[in-house]
C-alpha cells in the first residue's frame, strides 16, 4: 500500500459513512441517549483492546475534560486504565472478565456502555456487553463492517464500511468526536 492509496482508502470509509443514513441517525442517536443519560445523573463507560482502549480513553477524556469549549464535565470512564485492577482481574479470573468485571462493580442502570471493537469478536468486550445488558445499561458498539458476535450483543451498533482495522478505528474516534460534539452542543448550549 502507497500513501496515496491508504489516504484514499480512508477518505473512501468516510464518504459511506456520510452517505448512509442509517449511520448518521444511529450517530445522532446515540448521541441522544447519551445527553438523556447525563440529564438522568448517569455516566458513560467505555472499553476497547490495543488502539480501541486508546479510542475509549480520549472519548472519555473529551467528555470529562472539554470538546470544543470549557464546561461542567461530564462522567465518562475508560475500563482501560487501572492497570492494577486490569492484572488483578485477569489473573484471578481471566483477561475475557476484565471489562465486565468492571461493569458489574461500577456499572448501574440507565448508564451507558460504549464497546469499541475493530472485530466485534473480542471475548473481553463481549463478556462487557453482557454483563451491561444484566445490569440494565444502554450498550452501544462500534465494530467493522464484516459479521462479528457484537451484533446481537448491542442496542446501538454503528459497523464501519470497512476492513481495514486502521481505518476502522480512524472512523470510530471521528464518530466518537462527532457524539462529543453533539452531546456537549446539547447540554451545554454554543460555545461563548
Amino acid at each position: 500500500m502507497n500513501i496515496n492509496s491508504y489516504i484514499e482508502e480512508s477518505i473512501s470509509s468516510k464518504k459511506k459513512i456520510l452517505e448512509n443514513k442509517t449511520i448518521t441517525a444511529t450517530i445522532q442517536k446515540i448521541s441522544d441517549i447519551i445527553i438523556e443519560a447525563y440529564e438522568q445523573g448517569k455516566k458513560v463507560l467505555l472499553a476497547g483492546n490495543g488502539g480501541s482502549a486508546a479510542d475509549a480513553q480520549h472519548i472519555a477524556c473529551e467528555l470529562v475534560s472539554k470538546f470544543h469549549f470549557d464546561r461542567a464535565a461530564l462522567s465518562a470512564f475508560a475500563l482501560t486504565t487501572n492497570t492494577s485492577v486490569l492484572t488483578a482481574i485477569a489473573n484471578d479470573y481471566g483477561y475475557e472478565h476484565v471489562f465486565s468485571r468492571q461493569i458489574q462493580a461500577n456499572g448501574q442502570k440507565g448508564d451507558v456502555f460504549i464497546a469499541l471493537s475493530t472485530s466485534g469478536n473480542s471475548k473481553n468486550i463481549l463478556k462487557a456487553l453482557e454483563e451491561a445488558k444484566l445490569k440494565g445499561m444502554l450498550t452501544v458498539g462500534l465494530s467493522g463492517e464484516k459479521g462479528s458476535l457484537m451484533d446481537e450483543k448491542c442496542d446501538y451498533l454503528i459497523k464501519i464500511p470497512s476492513s481495514c482495522t486502521p481505518v476502522i478505528q480512524e472512523s470510530h474516534i471521528m464518530i466518537g468526536h462527532i457524539i462529543c460534539a453533539l452531546v456537549e452542543k446539547e447540554i451545554f448550549g454554543d460555545e461563548n
